[in-house]
């Protein structure tokens, strides 16, 4: 069985995590690291993928200075998306050339992974037709999301990934259209259960049914440990081809 390392990064900013991906991937490309899973909170921000629209954002800058919520546009698929504390945020920097080369099947891995994660605390959670992501039937409501996906693949390689709403305060998600769809409201797993949980409480799900779905040995790794082994890479010496 192959090995993924975990690395928790606690409440990172957006872009920290962004660019640490970045290195990861590189990494990852040249086959000096193996697979790796980031967990991760993040301060206020919305995030808008390559294909998103602008009109989904309803919140002014001003509005948006005033709440001290960040907005920056992605290289990511999907639409527009909040991120905020209380969010389980998981980047996977997986070689799909390794395990599978096919993306719909891995955004399907990625609902599988949460689906059952959901199912640990007694949540069943779905998948609906042509919309990304995990949803849940709310008696009277319809569906509601759960958890939220976004993905970037270069070479096979992944980043970006998912975000689950544990205790997510829902009221940041009211200065946009949730991923571009009006009619469905976001929930989360606190909501959910009429109980506190908390990130930590769902990490250690998360990351056994990850790598149960993608069948990998998943491995915590300290930070620390981590920025050691991209900077080893990173300093070695290129060779010029003429």
């Amino acid at each position: 069985m192959k090995h993924c390392l975990v690395a928790e990064l606690g409440v990172v900013p957006y872009r920290a995590a962004w660019e640490l991906q970045r290195r990861l991937v590189a990494a990852r490309k040249a086959g000096v690291l193996p697979d790796v899973l980031l967990l991760c909170e993040h301060p206020h921000v919305i995030t808008l993928g390559r294909n998103g629209k602008s009109e989904h954002l309803r919140a002014s800058e001003h509005l948006l200075r005033q709440m001290n919520v960040e907005f920056i546009a992605t290289d990511r698929g999907g639409d527009i998306t909040y991120h905020g504390p209380g969010q389980l945020v998981g980047y996977p920097i997986l070689n799909l050339g390794e395990i599978c080369r096919d993306v719909v099947w891995y955004v399907r891995q990625l609902e599988e992974t949460m689906i059952r994660a959901a199912a640990d605390f007694g949540v069943c959670a779905t998948r609906l037709d042509r919309k990304t992501g995990v949803w849940v039937d709310v008696p009277g409501g319809g569906e509601e999301k759960l958890a939220a996906i976004g993905v970037h693949i270069s070479r096979w390689v992944t980043s970006h990934g998912l975000a689950f709403n544990v205790a997510t305060d829902l009221r940041y998600f009211d200065l946009i259209v949730p991923c571009g769809i009006p009619e469905k409201r976001p929930t989360s797993l606190e909501r959910l259960l009429s109980r506190p949980v908390s990130v930590a409480e769902v990490a250690p799900r998360m990351v056994e049914r990850f790598g149960e779905v993608f069948g990998l040995h998943m491995r915590p790794v300290m930070c620390e440990a981590l920025e050691e082994l991209l900077r080893a890479h990173e300093e070695q010496p290129t060779t010029a081809t003429l």
